[in-house]
């Protein structure tokens, strides 16, 4: 989960790069819309894209892999305790945080609907005004558009206008969608930095849209003029919002982008070509990884090369080994062989050499690989763990196994391979 939630922070980091080098100082708003809604949508869904044609092929090896064998269980349940406690910490910090969130926002919602009981409702055609007597302000949200009523009584009609154009646009929308992330992801500022873009785009927006029907120089002088008491709340969109209005000014004035800049646009496909074989080939590392750490990066060769070792898989194998002494049914025979070999190991392995090997603390794996051979000699051990000396003690413990009963493939007896893990826990 927590690598999950890097990757998201890492490609929202990775989108926004890409907006603030290349795209916000272009007109092409709409798109640019697009783009700040869909990108924070993407960061969550490219991380769970396996695409296969991304991946090595990995061919397929079958190796038995015998249940985890714990030295000092009573250690190693005291480190998985520990392990968990953490883990509900870490998601009730979390939960905490999102619901302090989902509280403020429903603070700042509850906020907006006093506004709107509190004062004088105006019915038009397709919106509300919203006339305030004590707040010298001018916003919108959804449909209602909030205005102080000396701005009423002196006809700022451009105030309205512009309100209008995020009313018509559904500009609410696009700022509870962050609202929404800001809850899930409250600890990720990139989701603050993606809401101030487009809350400066919806200005980008409106403002292109009011200045085609009026006066540029006016308008200017509107924005300049007036001082507004802001609303200190991230979802409703404001005429007038001191830190952006030099921003508004200086997109208002530039040129109309050449159509031929929209091809800035296709920068997002290598970029998201890159993540996915990111995503993909990160997987795939994750998946060789676990491979390796039942297979120990080796090949098994046979002790005698003059001697011909055929292998087969455990759970494919007719007649599975049998270790010395065990009866029952095929399934009792498995479950017979894995008990044994835990117990043999648990009993002669020296659980206390590695606290003089000066290892770090907690706990450890060796991963061990063997073969129960057509006679049923245990060969080929290989083992692979934090020190040399106890990758030899592995070895030494599985070499001391008694000889099985060999398994049987069609009548004829067939060698088998296994890997085993041992788990221990250095004080």
């Amino acid at each position: 989960m927590i690598n999950y939630i890097l990757q998201v922070v890492l490609f929202q980091a990775l989108f926004l790069a890409i907006y603030d080098l290349f795209l916000q100082k272009e007109t092409f708003f709409k798109w640019n819309r697009v783009y700040l809604l869909a990108t924070p949508f993407l960061s969550f869904i490219i991380p769970i894209l396996k695409l296969e044609s991304f991946q090595k092929s990995v061919p397929q090896e079958y190796v038995v892999q015998l249940p985890e064998v714990v030295l000092n269980p009573q250690a190693f349940l005291e480190q998985t305790a520990e392990s968990s406690s953490i883990l509900q910490y870490s998601s009730f910090i979390f939960y905490s945080g999102a619901g302090i969130f989902a509280l403020l926002f429903l603070l700042k919602l509850t906020k907006v609907l006093k506004l709107i009981r509190a004062n004088k409702v105006i019915k038009k055609q397709n919106y509300s005004l919203v006339v305030l007597e004590k707040k010298q302000s001018a916003f919108s949200f959804f449909n209602y558009i909030f205005i102080n009523k000396h701005l009423l009584e002196n006809k700022d009609l451009q105030i309205i206008q512009h309100e209008l154009v995020h009313c018509k646009h559904q500009h609410t929308l696009d700022l509870l969608y962050f609202e929404l992330l800001k809850i899930v992801l409250w600890f990720n500022p990139l989701v603050y930095v993606y809401q101030k873009r487009i809350t400066l785009l919806h200005e980008y927006i409106s403002d292109a849209e009011v200045v085609r029907e009026t006066d540029k120089n006016n308008y200017f002088n509107k924005l300049l003029s007036e001082t507004f008491n802001v609303e200190n709340i991230s979802f409703i969109n404001q005429f007038f919002k001191h830190s952006l209005i030099k921003k508004r000014i200086v997109m208002i004035t530039k040129e109309k982008s050449q159509k031929m800049k929209q091809l800035k646009y296709l920068l997002i496909v290598p970029l998201l070509v890159i993540m996915l074989v990111y995503v993909s080939c990160a997987e795939e590392k994750k998946n060789k990884d676990m491979k390796l750490e039942s297979k120990i990066e080796i090949e098994i060769e046979p002790i005698n090369p003059q001697v011909e070792v055929e292998s087969i898989p455990f759970n494919r194998v007719e007649i599975v080994p049998v270790f010395p002494g065990c009866v029952g049914t095929e399934e009792e025979l498995r479950t017979c062989l894995q008990d044994q070999i835990t117990a043999h190991i648990s009993s002669n392995f020296n659980s206390e050499l590695a606290n003089g090997l000066k290892l770090t603390s907690g706990l450890k794996k060796i991963f061990v690989m063997f073969t129960i051979d057509k006679e049923g000699n245990i060969i080929n051990i290989k083992s692979r763990a934090p020190h040399k000396k106890l990758e030899e003690e592995a070895i030494r413990v599985i070499a001391s196994l008694p000889k099985m009963i060999p398994g049987k493939e069609r009548g004829r007896p067939v060698a088998v391979q296994y890997s085993l893990p041992i788990a221990f826990k250095v004080e």
